[in-house]
């Protein structure tokens, strides 16, 4: 099966060659600088204990490790596809791919947490660009009826960079140094660029002005609420420093909501929410990455910090959890037309609620393995049920014409979600005198993750209000 740059769901250069570019090469091109960005997420979570000891970090700069990359990431996805839309959908990508390896390079060459943290949220820019293009690059050059199944691959190498990270994470972090997790970044960001330029079409939407202002207003808003979450236990929460970054923050988002029914080219169409599979699929994400990315923060260091597993050992532990979703994600995409994306996401998001509610019940300093490995298993199927489904019910009603800029609104919601999950478990966390010490650790922690349990376990009821999203019988045959 072939494609060709005039793919129906794309909009290419006119005098661009037609070319036929098999199927499979264009799912390989799209999903590998997915895969990149994929796999440094949990290859730094995986890391941070290390990295506490090595740098002397403290909690909250642990945090910022990971939120540095979310809220630059979450701030700037939506400007990029705008970019996007107007210079061409595969030149921002391949910019984002470049600025993205670049930064991981500067990562490498780290030694104090604020340069750390710089080179992360530069990693967040280049980031920006890479999710929400390689998922409309894919959909517009494939099929549509190879549509769901192409996702369902795709979400499936989303899924083999989580499940890869933490491995080759500890794997590097033991071999090597902490730093090395970002250098192999490199190589895959020299091939993907080539790579790229020869398989995808160069894709146009809408050629409107950028929303600076937009930018602006929900990168301050989502930072400000951000910060004042991660310093409210420690400088107190009625201190002048966390009440103007909650409040600055609040107001700095209304404005931007205000702006964007104003503005003629909004970074946020706001009638986009006016689909329901749309608007669900947007509180599903956000809840799905509250809840259980901000429990992942917690329990890898766990793992570490109380039950003294290596970086290593750490990773091969929650390697069921972690490996599930390659697995899963494929076949729930090529289930979804029959099934409904509504079925598989419930069914995803109750696995995970039930998983993270088992783990908080069992967890101490003497748990042994065997008695985490059945949640973690869970976990991972639930992972895996949501993934490639809540794509395809973004996607599902969205004009062509809008589909850049509805996946790009769907990873910035579920970027803030990680960032807002991780702020929130943190302080939960730190608010009940939870220390990064064997004896200090489990305590604090257990509140944590049953905070992310019932954040997932109300987003699966949210779940049941999106449509079925089953194919009729005609188009399935």
């Amino acid at each position: 099966m072939t494609v060709t740059e005039t793919s129906p769901v794309s909009i290419v250069e006119a005098d661009a060659p037609r070319r036929r570019i098999p199927v499979w090469l264009a799912i390989v091109a799209a999903s590998i600088p997915m895969f990149m960005a994929s796999l440094d997420n949990l290859v730094m979570t995986n890391a941070l204990p290390v990295i506490h000891r090595d740098l002397g970090a403290s909690v909250e700069q642990l945090q910022w490790f990971v939120n540095a990359y979310t809220l630059s990431f979450a701030t700037f996805i939506l400007l990029a596809v705008a970019l996007a839309d107007r210079f061409g959908r595969r030149t921002v990508f391949v910019i984002g791919i470049a600025t993205f390896t670049l930064a991981s390079v500067a990562a490498g060459f780290s030694t104090t947490p604020a340069e750390l943290i710089a080179a992360r949220a530069v990693q967040g820019v280049g980031g920006a660009a890479l999710l929400p293009l390689s998922l409309t690059l894919l959909a517009g050059s494939v099929p549509a009826r190879l549509r769901p199944l192409a996702i369902g691959i795709w979400g499936g190498v989303a899924g083999l960079g989580v499940a890869l990270g933490p491995l080759i994470g500890g794997a590097v972090v033991e071999g090597w140094d902490w730093q090395a997790i970002f250098w192999i970044n490199v190589p895959v960001g020299i091939i993907a660029v080539p790579l790229v330029l020869f398989a995808l079409p160069n894709s146009f939407g809408d050629k409107v002005r950028a929303d600076v202002l937009g930018v602006v207003l929900v990168g301050l808003g989502v930072l400000g609420i951000v910060f004042g979450i991660v310093r409210g236990n420690d400088a107190g929460w009625h201190s002048a420093q966390v009440l103007t970054g909650l409040i600055g923050g609040g107001i700095a988002v209304i404005a931007f909501l205000w702006w964007e029914t104003r503005s003629k080219a909004p970074l946020i169409p706001l009638g986009l929410f006016r689909d329901r599979s749309f608007s669900v699929a947007n509180i599903v994400g956000f809840g799905f990455s509250f809840g259980m990315f901000g429990s992942i923060f917690i329990l890898i260091q766990f793992l570490q910090v109380v039950q003294g597993a290596s970086p290593l050992q750490a990773a091969y532990e929650t390697t069921p959890w972690t490996m599930a979703p390659m697995i899963v994600a494929p076949l729930a995409g090529i289930f979804a037309g029959r099934i409904g994306t509504r079925t598989l996401i419930f069914a995803g998001l109750v696995c995970q609620s039930v998983a993270l509610f088992w783990l908080a019940a069992t967890m101490s300093a003497t748990t042994p393995y065997t008695t985490m490995l059945y949640p973690f298993i869970l976990a991972g199927i639930g992972m895996g049920l949501v993934f490639s489904p809540s794509s395809t019910a973004v996607l599902a009603t969205m004009r062509e014409q809008d589909r850049a800029k509805a996946s790009g609104v769907n990873s910035t919601v579920r970027e803030i979600g990680v960032a807002l999950g991780i702020a929130v478990l943190v302080a939960v966390f730190t608010g009940a005198n939870g220390q990064l010490t064997p004896t200090g650790y489990v305590s604090a922690a257990v509140p944590a993750v049953l905070v992310g349990a019932a954040a997932v376990g109300v987003t699966a009821l949210a779940s049941l209000a999106l449509p079925s999203g089953k194919l009729p019988r005609k188009v399935r045959a």
